[in-house]
């Protein structure tokens, strides 16, 4: 089978900031006239003190004052709007972007949450940063050369003290990178652990609060704290240390060019205007090198952004575009190995088997032996490390994304709901322009009727318009489960993989799941669960006994077993 697989790699941060390029090619003519425009009070002075003070012409004072003020008025209004068109790059660059992004970071398994949740937080940095006064530093750095062309004209002396004191502290602020680069990194990666255990700590504040764990973890959240700020605290000590020292040079070269050009001009060599004049210049000619230190804490965070986010995006696998005929759920694992998240351990070795279609298989072991692992490898969300899940002979990677998922249906250990409606949650968050609204609520009311919800969903305050919270707030732990297992049979899956569904049920519940089990079955749905309980076990056509993320067992459920399934196969 052949298809075409985009290149991801073309979503680079260096392909995206190309239609954001008309906005800063825009801002780059904006700071050209900004920078030739900050020359009009330096032309004032040289004016004032050659022309008007000799003469004493009113006139043309006034008429120099008029040009001043139209001068510093336009350059006050360009300046506004170069800000403005560098805020609408990072709203075309969030565009661009924040889409493959989010797409990226949701189709890498092996990303941890934190990971998830830093690479957008990384990438609302870059795109804040266009508009920040580092940006405005570097636009304005490329016209450094022009006051020391202006410097040089007033006299060479002028402007080769000027250039000297540019590269005093360009070297300078090279040092100040040196000083707090891994600085910032390791506070930025500190803090970064730091708030995603606040995160997990205020989502979890009742239960915490129960077990008594408030202090320990507390003592442990404000040690995390305390190593962040004092990471922090140390680079921004390292950065205002640069920052003074240039200061002071710049204070310094600034006295030292009025007094050479004070004895320039009492030797006759320049005018006294432009003893202030050159001071002006001096000062326009030092003040992006100064910015760019003043908030190099952005820069630096910006840079690392800029690369964790490349990094990522570059390392998005390609993804099928190819349509597949629709699937009737046979499963083939070939030799599949998972590891964990961290990659520090094997969570799933060389698992070899086969489902038939129709057919419901119960996984048994031990917590620990890799049960949710291995529901979790068959669709696809997590990738084996080698080995290959197919579904009707096509690899779980050969399939568009949303077509898997619009045949499949999962029922995960964590059966998270999303803040929404019950009938959101069901649909899958699907909305009219997905298709027939009719057709989506009757599909709503199917799975929920399928697991014995219904009746239970209408009893809610507002039936299936019920609004539940982030992770189901506002119902009770078995009715999430059920609505989350009415999530999975949505839409008429042709595989099935649930993972301890029976655990928070009661007994009508439990009992409603007994039925799903031979609703599935008649409509030969192919069907994986992973459980504790014997009684349910023995719904399974066969059984598969997991020990240390390897088969220990896997054949059909005797009727003498049917007690103890686990002990019997394990035999």
């Amino acid at each position: 089978m052949a298809y075409s697989k985009p290149d991801w790699r073309a979503l680079s941060l260096t392909s995206a900031l190309k239609p954001c390029l008309p906005h800063l090619r825009i801002a780059a003519v904006f700071s050209a006239v900004v920078n030739l425009l900050y020359l009009t009070p330096s032309i004032f002075m040289l004016q004032v003190y050659d022309r008007v003070i000799p003469t004493g012409g009113v006139t043309t004072l006034i008429l120099l004052s008029i040009i001043t003020l139209a001068g510093l008025s336009a350059l006050s209004v360009l300046d506004w709007l170069r800000t403005r068109v560098l805020a609408k790059a990072g709203t075309r660059l969030d565009a661009e972007v924040a889409g493959p992004l989010l797409t990226a970071v949701m189709t890498m398994p092996a990303l941890s949450r934190a990971e998830r949740g830093e690479a957008m937080r990384d990438f609302d940095s870059l795109r804040s940063a266009l508009g920040s006064g580092a940006a405005i530093a570097a636009l304005d750095a490329p016209w450094v050369p022009i006051y020391l062309a202006a410097a040089c004209l007033i006299h060479p002396l002028i402007g080769g003290i000027t250039f000297f004191a540019g590269i005093v502290l360009l070297l300078l602020a090279l040092c100040n990178e040196r000083a707090t680069h891994q600085l910032y990194d390791t506070s930025a990666e500190a803090a970064s652990m730091a708030y995603a255990r606040q995160g997990h700590m205020t989502a979890y504040a009742s239960e915490i609060r129960a077990l008594g764990m408030g202090d320990a973890l507390r003592t442990q959240a404000l040690g995390e704290r305390v190593y962040a700020n004092d990471m922090a605290t140390r680079a921004l000590f390292a950065s205002q240390r640069y920052g003074s020292l240039i200061k002071y040079f710049r204070l310094v070269a600034q006295s030292a060019v009025l007094a050479t050009a004070a004895l320039l001009a009492i030797r006759g060599s320049i005018s006294g205007g432009a003893i202030f004049a050159t001071s002006l210049l001096l000062g326009r000619a030092l003040a992006p090198i100064e910015m760019i230190v003043g908030s190099w804490k952005s820069v630096v965070k910006m840079r690392s952004s800029y690369l964790r986010i490349s990094r990522l995006l570059s390392s998005v696998p390609p993804a099928a575009t190819m349509s597949l005929p629709a699937p009737v759920g046979r499963i083939n694992v070939e030799g599949i190995t998972v590891a964990t998240p961290q990659q520090d351990r094997v969570a799933l070795a060389d698992i070899s088997f086969g489902i038939a279609q129709g057919e419901i298989i119960g996984v048994a072991g031990l917590s620990g032996a890799g049960k949710s692992t291995l529901l979790r490898a068959l669709v696809g969300a997590v990738d084996p490390v080698r080995g290959n899940v197919r579904l009707d002979g096509a690899a779980l990677g050969d399939w568009i994304p949303a077509e898997l998922a619009h045949h499949v249906g999962y029922l995960p250990q964590e059966f998270v709901l999303f803040a929404g409606t019950i009938r959101e949650n069901i649909s899958r968050f699907q909305t009219a322009s997905d298709g027939d609204a009719g057709a989506i609520d009757r599909a709503v009311v199917a799975a929920a009727n399928k697991i014995g919800a219904h009746e239970m969903i209408l009893r809610l305050p507002s039936g299936y318009d019920t609004l539940v919270g982030h992770g189901g707030i506002g119902l009770s732990v078995g009715q999430a489960q059920r609505i989350a297992l009415a999530r999975a049979l949505f839409g008429s899956p042709v595989f099935v993989a649930l993972d301890e569904p029976s655990a928070n049920l009661d007994a009508e519940a439990k009992a409603s799941l007994i039925e799903l089990f031979a609703i599935l079955r008649a409509n030969k749905v192919t069907t994986i669960f992973a459980s504790h309980d014997g009684g349910l076990l023995n719904m399974a056509d066969k059984l598969l006994v997991l020990t240390a993320g390897r088969i220990a067992k896997f054949g059909p459920i005797r009727a003498e077993a049917s007690l103890h399934p686990i002990t019997r196969l394990s035999a």
